[in-house]
């Protein structure tokens, strides 16, 4: 009887939480969607690109998605049982809210390895793919973006003219360049030859200049000096395309445990940066867990809101949701800073959910039910009651 009971169990909970798994991916991707397009529109991206970025963005968008269709799928599982009196009718049996647990610990755990999984290997992966593609464009840019005897500003404050231009050596002969991304002074570039070169291991491309002058000058003309070269290598990184995404070097959320664990050696003595990776190493198993512990918080929450409807449970849900990551948030905050040790710190947010699974097991076994949500809607009753007096 137990295991048809734990299977009924389990076909409730595994389709809402793939639904709201992907409902929740879904609607994150399409907040990402109006920058992505401006992409194409105005930095001349092309729409399969966009796509693998949007691929490549999938893992990160799954980890951060997954606590919230983890006790969203139970929740509403256990709501549904409990508006039907199920739970009710299997209590009158004998059979405890702890001896329905078995499917909910399983699917949180199936959750919790997923979750560690994506985080370990994917997360890393998607992160270093997306920042290649960047730079990919970004190269591609420095080619497409160039054209013979036309002003044209294939990056961002850094604007071209060339005489010829081979597409092939990349090479550019009679240069001009006017480059404006230093906030203090103009550099103008004028030299015979150009040729473009490009690092992928330092994501950036060389532009490397023979015989010629540059031209620097204060932005309130307050200033000016003239510099005879016979090679100057002018650097294009990408954050002089893509600030907001790009970068010269790994960051923590680039790299496998092998690497953060080698980063924290070299760090050692850099606080703040240590800190940083410290905060993402840790994070790989406190965030699998509160996965896990979102599932499980999910059985007793669900089942005392009772039959106030799936709208109240979803919002519930969402509230326990947002608490958790503006818990998160805050721990990351002040461990980056410093103020608390990471290896302290990034577990706050496990001991928030840890507090809360016990605090609602204990009043699940004494028959409470969720006490906040009657004092709301008896709050609501009498604000609409004032509103139709006064009305």
């Amino acid at each position: 009887m137990k295991l048809t009971l734990h299977k009924y169990i389990f076909n409730e909970i595994w389709p809402t939480f793939l639904a709201s798994l992907f409902i929740f991916v879904f609607i994150i991707t399409a907040s990402q969607m109006l920058p992505l397009t401006q992409l194409i529109l105005t930095q001349g991206v092309r729409a399969v690109q966009v796509m693998q970025m949007v691929f490549y963005s999938l893992p990160d968008m799954i980890t951060f998605a997954l606590p919230a269709a983890s006790l969203m799928s139970v929740v509403l599982a256990f709501l549904r049982l409990s508006a039907d009196s199920e739970i009710i009718a299997l209590k009158s049996c004998g059979i405890s809210l702890y001896q329905m647990m078995p499917p909910v610990v399983a699917l949180s755990f199936s959750g919790l390895l997923i979750t560690a999984l994506i985080g370990i290997y994917a997360v890393p992966w998607g992160t270093k793919s997306f920042k290649d593609l960047i730079f990919q464009i970004a190269e591609s840019k420095a080619d497409l973006g160039i054209r013979e005897r036309i002003f044209n500003e294939p990056f961002e404050d850094v604007i071209f003219y060339v005489n010829s231009f081979s597409t092939r050596d990349r090479l550019m002969k009679d240069v001009f360049v006017v480059d404006r991304r230093d906030q203090e002074i103009v550099n103008t570039i004028i030299a015979q030859e150009g040729q473009i070169f490009s690092q992928p291991e330092e994501r950036q491309i060389i532009l490397h200049f023979t015989n010629g002058t540059i031209f620097m000058v204060g932005k309130d003309l307050d200033s000016a000096r003239t510099i005879k070269f016979n090679t100057y290598d002018l650097a294009i990184g990408l954050k002089d395309i893509m600030a907001a995404i790009a970068s010269r070097k790994k960051k923590p959320k680039e790299m496998s445990l092998s690497e953060l664990s080698n980063q924290l050696k070299k760090d050692k003595k850099k606080k703040e940066k240590y800190n940083k990776v410290m905060i993402q190493l840790l994070e790989k198993a406190s965030i699998p867990l509160a996965v896990f512990l979102m599932g499980i918080i999910g059985a007793p929450l669900g089942a005392q809101i009772g039959s106030r409807g799936r709208s109240t449970g979803i919002g519930v849900s969402l509230l326990v949701f947002l608490s958790y990551y503006m818990c998160l948030a805050g721990a990351r905050g002040i461990c980056e800073t410093g103020t608390l040790s990471p290896v302290i710190g990034v577990w706050i947010p496990n001991v928030f959910l840890l507090i809360s699974c016990i605090f609602l097991f204990w009043r699940a076994g004494k028959g409470d039910s969720f006490s906040l949500l009657p004092n709301f809607f008896s709050l609501r009753r009498s604000l609409n009651h004032l509103g139709s007096r006064i009305s």
